[in-house]
């Protein structure tokens, strides 16, 4: 039987010039089960899961295409799909 991970959503509004760190630290954090990234209309511009085996292969194609993101220098909503959420420590 499978455990079923409670995940939750944080969202950042980040300017162009702001994307790719933000992005960074969030994979840093090492929390995120998924990222997508939406433009001012809320229309979804990219999305992509982060798992732990696959996180040394993808990064740097991840990184490169946040990078042009921010080079068009819009607005954009990070959504991050966190697992274990603080609120709910004790169950």
């Amino acid at each position: 039987m499978k455990d079923k991970q409670q995940s939750y959503h944080e969202s950042f509004r980040v300017s162009g010039d702001e994307i790719s760190a933000k992005i960074k630290e969030i994979i840093r954090e090492g929390k995120a089960r998924r990222i997508i990234i939406k433009n001012d209309k809320d229309d979804t511009i990219m999305e992509f899961p982060l798992t732990i085996g696959a996180i040394g292969i993808l990064l740097a194609p991840i990184y490169a295409a946040v990078g042009t993101l921010a080079a068009l220098a819009m607005d954009y909503t990070i959504i991050v799909e966190k697992r274990d959420n603080p609120e709910k420590k004790d169950k």
